[in-house]
């Protein structure tokens, strides 16, 4: 395996992201503007060995055009190789993101009951803060328990594009 995270930049309709690639998987889709930004960056180059490197991969392109499908309402599901960089429970809460369906939403406090750990609500509140794929893992279908919009790291006004998206019927128009 090369030690190359290759990146990309990609303006989607709600702020600009930088996606990246390490082999044939995506290990990065994460809004530029966030102030956890060097964090991420830090986790992935030292858990990986590795450093970024502007260019293209077939993975990234790949990313794109899925991307462009879902904002143009053409894809409600992503099917892309994805490769999780945290700890064992950040990998837990992340998969369990990739089940609530294009559409739904669900509260931390859910999230915490369908991990079967009802009192762990910060601890996968930080963990769902920690994602470093965004919108192919679906971090911004997590809402307050009061129905309300909570922290995302695109902004909340990208949340709720995001969520408009989704459901057309516009649930948080």
């Amino acid at each position: 395996m090369e030690h190359i995270i290759r990146i990309q930049y990609y303006q989607s309709p709600c702020g600009k992201l930088i996606i990246g690639s390490y082999g044939d998987k995506l290990c990065l889709c994460d809004w530029l503007n966030e102030e956890r930004r060097k964090l991420i960056d830090t986790r992935l180059q030292k858990e990986l060995c590795a450093g970024y490197e502007e260019s293209e991969s077939a993975t990234i392109a790949e990313a794109v055009s899925q991307l462009n499908e879902y904002f143009n309402h053409k894809r409600t599901a992503f099917d892309i190789p994805l490769l999780f960089v945290g700890t064992d429970f950040q990998k837990t809460v992340w998969n369990e993101l990739l089940n609530i369906p294009y559409g739904k939403t669900e509260s931390y406090a859910g999230l915490s009951q369908r991990l079967g750990n009802p009192k762990a609500v910060r601890a996968v509140a930080a963990a769902n803060g920690a994602n470093a794929i965004s919108i192919f893992v679906p971090c911004h279908r997590i809402i307050g328990s009061n129905r309300q919009l909570t922290g995302y790291a695109g902004g909340l006004p990208a949340k709720k594009l995001l969520l408009e998206l989704e459901s057309p019927a516009g649930l948080f128009g």
